[in-house]
């Protein structure tokens, strides 16, 4: 204004349009003092008149200020004025702040004030830190309300964020379904079949993956890593948390009774067993149950046989223990265990002896993937039918696999690294490639590697995607975490564990769900 050739180079008065005198005088005194007192009442105006005179020790003063005084009933005011004022620090703390404590912030006079634009950005995040998407369902509802008549033209595009086919059927019918406002708008009944088709057709989701399909990162529940072994002479018995939301993992939140070496472990009833292995010296038969809300251990009744290298599973609520090798032989044997009497029994034994065998559920069926079986690795597959007690080969995979991971996702199951290596060469190289079985096909098809080649990692589906975590590449235990996501056959990496670790068990168990607002 100035410096160059503008009209008020060259005049005596300049009317400075906008500015508020207050702060003018606050801002041109702290100019000759270099001090300015910050007051809650004032500290927006002051930042506003100093990002326009371009004094950027007061702008980072008052954000400073502002991001002490953040709370669940100013937040939103405070996201808007920081993306208004282009300041980027304070728009992001203010954004973390809302996204973090969205439960709160949706009960406050803010919320219900926002317009649609500010209220599709909420609604579309990934990040907010909710138990499910019903609530962010009944954050929508809330909104609308308080003006219905003027926001109902915003409702189909407003819907179309929420994450419906992820809403439980009998919420979807109380709630969502049976609400007149929803009867009279032609997008929003798409919407709502859209959602029960992916309910009452479970056997063609893969074909109906959507970004409504993509859950938010709060609502996966929590990864825990169990157990292993690191470069220490025992082993870790310590239970890691992973929170997908914020790419972190929490110091050990719990530490099993006794060291366990290559066991197994399922998700029963929202607990986590963890089931047979060895201790260094013997093979164990024993089992014991971690309750991840009461943080409590509790000793279960043990298998009738001493299991390690068994892979471990849940099917139809009973919880299965697979092959594996009892100290001096290899097993085919498999045995039950029944949640409601709370007793292990033997089933029908696979075709072959496994041991570091992969195992899971996918479409009613148990699947035993690869693993050793004392001669060398192995390439075949097969499935068990509980209701047959029958065991029946499939399709092979394309590599022998021992140490192999193995989990299900969108209908399809997957056969992660592993190697073919003779007990002779522990340190050969492991497999980066991955497979995928079709089961209605009956075949494995090749896709895309992980980043670096391992055995004896951690696998889980959480979310929407297949999260590999450690192993061993044949010359260190590794504490890679990256994770696979079916849709676009890519992976991605995600913060490492706190040190290297192989042969550990990983769970995903569902959060807590808080009461509906």
């Amino acid at each position: 204004m100035f410096t160059n050739d503008f009209g008020e180079s060259n005049q005596n008065e300049i009317e400075l349009q906008g500015v508020d005198p207050d702060a003018l005088e606050t801002l041109v005194t702290y100019c000759y003092t270099g001090g300015v007192e910050l007051e809650e009442d004032t500290v927006e105006c002051l930042m506003a008149t100093a990002c326009l005179l371009q004094l950027p020790e007061v702008v980072e003063a008052c954000s400073t200020f502002l991001i002490r005084q953040l709370h669940p009933s100013n937040c939103l005011g405070i996201r808007l004025f920081a993306d208004s004022q282009s300041c980027t620090r304070l728009l992001q703390v203010a954004h973390d702040y809302t996204a973090d404590h969205f439960i709160e912030v949706i009960g406050c006079q803010e919320f219900v004030l926002l317009p649609a634009d500010e209220i599709a950005k909420l609604l579309a995040s990934d990040d907010l830190n909710v138990p499910n998407e019903e609530l962010m369902f009944q954050a929508l509802m809330l909104w609308l309300r308080h003006d219905l008549p003027e926001r109902k033209k915003e409702l189909p595009h407003l819907l179309s964020l929420i994450k419906l086919p992820l809403i439980t059927p009998g919420f979807i019918a109380d709630h969502v379904e049976s609400n007149p406002i929803f009867r009279e708008d032609r997008v929003c009944q798409e919407l709502i079949v859209e959602a029960l088709k992916y309910h009452l057709l479970p056997e063609r989701r893969s074909t109906l993956q959507s970004q409504r399909t993509r859950p938010r990162k709060s609502t996966v529940g929590s990864l825990y890593i169990v157990g292993g072994m690191d470069a220490s002479t025992k082993g870790p018995t310590s239970v890691d948390k992973f929170c997908l939301r914020t790419n972190s993992w929490s110091s050990p939140t719990a530490s099993m009774t006794g060291r366990r070496l290559q066991f197994g472990v399922a998700v029963v009833d929202n607990k986590i067993y963890v089931v047979g292995g060895r201790d260094g010296l013997k093979t164990l038969s024993t089992v014991e149950c971690w309750d991840p809300w009461t943080k409590v251990w509790s000793s279960m009744p043990p298998m009738a046989t001493h299991r390690h290298g068994l892979g471990v599973a849940s099917l139809e609520g009973p919880l299965y223990a697979v092959g594996g090798h009892d100290g001096w032989s290899y097993l085919n044997s498999v045995e039950r265990w029944d949640p409601v009497t709370r007793q292990w029994s033997f089933v029908a034994p696979m075709n072959s002896q496994r041991s570091t065998v992969g195992v899971a559920a996918l479409n009613g069926k148990l699947y035993a993937v690869g693993g050793r079986d004392g001669s060398s690795c192995l390439r075949t597959v097969e499935s068990y039918d509980p209701h047959t007690n029958r065991w029946t080969l499939v399709a092979p995979m394309s590599k022998k696999r021992g140490g192999v991971g193995v989990a299900v996702a969108h209908g399809y199951l997957y056969a992660f690294g592993g190697h073919d290596a003779p007990a002779s060469n522990p340190s050969a190289a492991r497999f980066d490639c991955v497979e995928r079985y079709d089961p209605v096909a009956d075949c494995w098809t090749i896709v895309t590697s992980m980043k670096n080649g391992r055995d004896a990692m951690g696998v889980a589906f959480m979310g929407d995607r297949l999260f590999i975590v450690g192993g061993f590449d044949g010359q260190a235990y590794l504490n890679f975490v990256e994770a696979y996501d079916p849709l676009t056959n890519l992976w991605q990496q995600f913060a490492p564990l706190p040190s290297g670790r192989a042969g550990a068990c990983i769970a995903v168990v569902r959060d807590s769900v808080p009461p509906v607002v």
